[in-house]
């Protein structure tokens, strides 16, 4: 529901506005299997895995692509949405190590070395995929999980991956010198929960120490991040990785938010048992609501969901999708579809934070101002923005929009308390509401039983 303190008109016409900007910087995991509902989400980019075990199955001179359907690709560019590559998978012919995780056998030859397994598929796929639209390629995924925990992908060192990148970007760049490299992402919990310095962090200072690496950029373009469940962690973990690259003197490179989400134990229609983090459906929603706004005030470029479609699993297995597994979808497709209609062509984005509330400003480059806000705990939270206009857009969480009209030149808006629990705290805020007016200096407060409070924006 909209709660506001202020004079509303009825719903204004359709659900979403289909003539707002494009929706390229937010995207989604695995989108082609539907491809007309990918379509009418509107996503700017989606992200496909690339099994180099499937491509080269069993010999260099294998060259198998039905795994990457090129009806994919094709419907993709049809709905302008970009398709990212990850990268992963060695085969068995390839490796000394495990077949999958196992690092590329003559990893360590120079890249023109044809016994440089890795470097040849590289240069081979930047080249090969360049004429249908793909020029981004994560290398690998997560390879900061150590063997023995679920998840794990990659069985080299981290001196092992910053060859395995370093390669990786130059036979790219060969074979297709418009090529982007993108870090795998990585999980920061594995490392933090232990005590341990940052994989990124180490990743970074071992790849300045080459002598080389400042000539080629140090190897990559995109910094990739992968951040689930606690919708402030979105801020804090994208601030950190921003202070990283600074702090090596790469601050110019691109932060992508991978992957994120809140999956949805608690869905009546896909019930999942796990000992915390119990998620309904509209915490999901508000989840992705709050990552969207969150991850562009600290600074990330692209920011998808994992996922769009849980195509694979069988009842009471983990779901994450925007799309259940029968392929209904869930409250989150409305909410993500707003995201990428309604928060495009951001110029400025910024966060104000007082104890029970968060609201984050986005100027948008045909001057609009959009005002995202949630409480932060389980109190309600009273917001009040001084209106630039005679009347604004005011939309929930899912991107039904009604017409405001601001009294004594304010909007107060109320924004419930978040959903919390004992073992989990108050891991999403709560049901976000947006605000859409031209820009302006309009003050910010939070409106308080003890009194008014002023909003610092950052």
């Amino acid at each position: 529901t909209l709660a506001l303190g202020g004079l509303i008109s009825a719903p204004a016409g359709a659900q979403i506005d289909s003539a707002a900007a494009d929706g390229s910087v937010f995207g989604v995991i695995e989108a082609f299997l539907l491809p007309d509902e990918a379509c009418e989400l509107g996503a700017g980019w989606e992200r496909i895995i690339f099994d180099w075990s499937q491509h080269q199955p069993t010999g260099p001179e294998d060259w198998h692509t039905l795994n990457v359907d090129d009806r994919w690709l094709k419907a993709a560019n049809a709905c302008n949405r970009e398709v990212v590559a990850v990268v992963k998978e060695t085969p068995a012919w390839a490796t000394d190590g495990l077949p999958g995780p196992g690092v590329p056998r003559g990893l360590y030859l120079p890249v023109d070395d044809p016994n440089n397994l890795w470097a040849s598929f590289m240069r081979r796929t930047a080249a090969y995929y360049s004429s249908r639209g793909v020029r981004r390629f994560i290398i690998w995924n997560e390879p900061d999980i150590e063997a023995g925990v679920q998840g794990y992908e990659f069985e080299g060192s981290l001196e092992d991956y910053a060859q395995l990148l370093r390669v990786a970007y130059l036979a790219a760049k060969q074979g297709n010198p418009a090529a982007e490299i993108h870090l795998a992402g990585t999980t920061y919990w594995h490392d933090v929960n232990v005590g341990r310095r940052l994989y990124v962090d180490r990743l970074l200072e071992h790849l300045s120490a080459d002598p080389e690496a400042a000539e080629h950029d140090f190897y990559f373009d995109v910094l990739t991040l992968h951040i689930y469940f606690r919708s402030e962690t979105v801020y804090t973990i994208t601030h950190e990785m921003r202070a990283v690259l600074e702090r090596y003197g790469m601050g110019d490179k691109s932060i992508w938010i991978g992957e994120t989400n809140a999956s949805p134990n608690l869905d009546p229609q896909w019930p999942v048992e796990r000992p915390n983090w119990q998620i309904t459906l509209d915490q999901q929603a508000a989840y992705l609501l709050q990552a969207a706004a969150l991850g562009l005030a600290a600074g990330a470029d692209h920011i998808g969901v994992y996922k769009f479609y849980d195509w694979t699993l069988q009842p009471g297995e983990e779901s994450f999708g925007l799309l259940r597994a029968d392929g209904s979808r869930r409250p989150a497709f409305a909410t993500w579809q707003m995201v990428t209609r309604r928060l495009n062509g951001i110029t400025a984005a910024a966060l104000a934070r007082t104890e029970r509330a968060s609201v984050v400003r986005l100027t948008h480059s045909d001057g609009r101002e959009t005002w995202v806000a949630w409480a932060r705990g389980a109190e309600p939270a009273q917001i009040r923005i001084g209106a630039t206009d005679d009347k604004a857009q005011l939309l929930d969480q899912y991107g039904n929009i009604m017409v405001a009209h601001p009294l004594a030149d304010v909007y107060d808006l109320a924004v419930p308390g978040a959903v919390c629990n004992e073992r989990d705290g108050c891991p999403v805020g709560g049901m976000t509401t947006l605000l859409v007016q031209p820009a302006g200096a309009a003050r910010v407060e939070e409106i308080t039983p003890a009194g008014v409070i002023p909003l610092t924006f950052q």
